[in-house]
């Protein structure tokens, strides 16, 4: 797992963990993946554990682990019936214009890629209800490199990257549901796909020194067995806080 990495533990009782989630590792193993996982990570040291929910590879932040069946069971009830509260950082390609937003679009299947959802027109399969809502923290113009090296023969002069600024917005996100790659899957619904998203944005661009998914489980508020409201927290990524504090004026829609 990427040399000696550590994965922080935000929480813990005899239960529960929750850690923070370092972008780019599995959070369940996978035959053909070779790579160590987050649950491979601490099955050692507790050998009942369970996945309570998921988080996508790329994506980083806080997510919760069952230690035991019991506490597997009391958290998977509290995610059906929507009692957990999560929130989400993202960065979006362009000015989203509404400071304010619900999605609500059920998500099927692709009909192209096995791999991708859809919401709305096209999707196949069952459609399972999503609702996500949103909130601007912040639209800002950042320099971007996009490369064109693909559309070219390798070696001519125009093999080389192009630099300019393009919009972006800094968003809070809040599903409701917990469908997969909800997130992703409500913004490119938007037109406003989360930037270096290689599956939902593959051709958009990425600003400089983001060159991963933009998209962060801040917090997570869950009730553990004692009964007690536990909320969690994972700071922004540096690359993320960086690229904000950079552009600190607001730009106009």
């Amino acid at each position: 797992m990427r040399g000696h990495m550590r994965i922080k533990i935000l929480y813990e009782d005899a239960n529960i963990l929750a850690i923070d989630k370092p972008s780019g590792i599995l959070v369940n193993k996978i035959e053909k993946e070779k790579e160590k996982s987050v649950f491979d990570y601490f099955l050692k040291k507790y050998p009942k554990l369970e996945l309570a929910h998921r988080l996508d590879k790329e994506t980083s932040g806080v997510m919760i682990l069952a230690k035991n069946q019991k506490a597997h069971e009391f958290l998977k009830k509290q995610f059906k019936d929507r009692q957990i509260k999560k929130i989400y950082n993202a960065i979006v390609s362009g000015y989203v214009k509404n400071d304010h937003g619900i999605i609500n679009k059920s998500i099927g299947r692709s009909p192209r890629d096995f791999r991708r959802r859809l919401a709305g027109r096209g999707a196949r399969g069952e459609m399972r209800e999503a609702i996500t809502e949103y909130k601007v923290l912040k639209r800002f113009k950042a320099s971007c490199v996009q490369n064109f090296s693909r559309f070219t023969l390798k070696g001519s002069d125009t093999d080389k990257n192009f630099e300019h600024t393009a919009p972006f917005t800094f968003l809070e996100v809040r599903p409701k549901t917990g469908r997969t790659h909800q997130i992703r899957v409500h913004m490119k619904y938007l037109n406003h796909p989360v930037v270096c998203d290689s599956l939902y944005n593959p051709n958009g661009l990425c600003p400089k020194n983001i060159s991963r998914l933009a998209l962060h489980a801040k917090s997570i508020e869950f009730r553990n067995l004692s009964g007690k409201i536990i909320k969690v927290e994972s700071p922004l990524p540096k690359e993320f806080n960086s690229l904000i504090r950079a552009n600190g004026r607001i730009d106009k829609k």
